[in-house]
């Protein structure tokens, strides 16, 4: 059962990779209908290729569910590729609604690079530990993940709004801001690349050392170690001792993983401006040349209307419930907690700049990108580097 579930996530990222190339085609078809900017035969293969991929994720997350006892939602793992398939799943649903073939062709490489990261992250079923014995691991994290997906369709379609509205033939900061942006999707992938390198390679270093809880534990490094764990001992001196110690607030060894990111990723970008000789908001801006930005801001602002709501009972309300029953206390700062809560305000704001003050445009697409950078630093580094009661999953 657990092979069968791995085989349909392997097939639903290939059909999902296959449906992005058919989207990219739609963009370029001179056929296509400009007036309404609607789906033609490219499209509308993609598309196919996505509901079929969603079906296959779906399928997995069945299977892996029955395998498992319990919802897969319990680690790094299991929780990015529920996302990964709830992001596809809202795409499919918007999608139907305003026909837009440039969402596809953005949001599907979204989807492959979550499931791509998820997949770097250990897979095997474990059983829970005892505060994840609940019913609730079911309500408040696939709620929560759901909400966080359907608020994603914001960053999609505000990235395609600034790819098209902002002037890249000069560099305003519109425009080097939206580079960093695009750097950051080019480290993930750039972390996906390294730990796939060194996986390969069965590359494993391990520290000695003594946690928060003055619990001596083993850490295993599977990249070149930069950061070392607070007063650990090193038993593998034939690999990268290294440079410095982190404080013991510090995930060290997710943190080392973060900053391989970085490195690969900047050396990434750096071939991609030597070979492509302009930025990457610059190669991709041609995709976007038929988009309708007036029908792109209406699919931001729609999308987080109905993902708001969604993320405050998953991520709030029913998150607090499960923290009484768990822990004995509705809120205890933790940073997951703070970190939802910082997500929660910032879309509230959004959402009264939006009615209130009547931000449209170029303004409601930057809130709809620095919303996703909000959730994936929620989902990064908080789960990564900063130690917490969710560091679990982080495993």
């Amino acid at each position: 059962m657990v092979a069968l579930s791995g085989n349909l996530l392997f097939i639903a990222f290939l059909l999902y990779l296959v449906g992005t190339a058919f989207f990219a085609g739609s963009i370029k078809d001179k056929k296509a209908r400009e007036k309404d900017h609607g789906p033609n035969k490219w499209a509308k293969i993609g598309v196919a290729f996505a509901i079929a991929g969603f079906i296959c994720q779906l399928g997995y997350f069945i299977t892996r569910w029955v395998a498992a006892g319990h919802a897969p939602v319990s680690n790094l793992f299991e929780f990015t590729t529920f996302f990964g398939m709830c992001l596809v799943g809202a795409f499919i649903v918007i999608y139907f609604v305003y026909k837009l073939p440039a969402l596809g062709l953005f949001t599907l490489p979204v989807a492959l690079l979550l499931i791509g990261y998820a997949a770097m992250f250990p897979r095997d079923i474990t059983p829970l530990v005892p505060s994840l014995q609940s019913n609730w691991l079911h309500i408040h994290v696939t709620t929560a993940a759901l909400g966080q997906a359907i608020l994603a369709i914001s960053f999609v379609a505000g990235l395609i709004y600034l790819i098209k509205a902002v002037d890249h033939t000069k560099k305003t900061k519109e425009a080097i801001w939206l580079e960093v942006v695009l750097f950051g999707v080019v480290c993930t992938l750039g972390f996906i690349i390294i730990s796939s390198v060194f996986g390969a390679t069965g590359y494993k270093s391990e520290f000695h050392w003594i946690d928060n809880n003055n619990v001596e534990e083993t850490l295993e490094y599977h990249l070149p170690a930069l950061v070392g764990p607070h007063e650990g001992e090193h038993l593998t001196p034939d690999k990268f001792s290294p440079l410095v110690e982190t404080p013991g607030i510090i995930n060290a060894q997710k943190l080392n993983t973060v900053l391989w990111s970085l490195f690969t990723g900047t050396i990434i970008y750096l071939l991609f401006r030597l070979i492509a000789r302009k930025r990457i908001t610059l190669a991709l801006q041609p995709l976007t040349k038929r988009v309708n930005l007036d029908l792109v801001d209406e699919v931001g602002y729609r999308s987080v209307l109905i993902g708001f709501p969604v993320f405050t009972l998953g991520a709030l309300i029913f998150a607090m419930i499960w923290a009484q029953i768990a822990w004995s206390r509705f809120w205890g700062w933790d940073p997951k907690e703070v970190w939802a809560l910082i997500t929660w305000l910032f879309y509230a704001a959004y959402l009264h700049l939006r009615l209130s003050k009547g931000w449209h445009g170029k303004k409601s697409a930057w809130l709809g990108v620095i919303g996703f950078i909000i959730i994936m630093f929620n989902l990064i580094v908080v789960n990564l580097v900063i130690a917490g009661l969710h560091s679990y999953a982080g495993s």
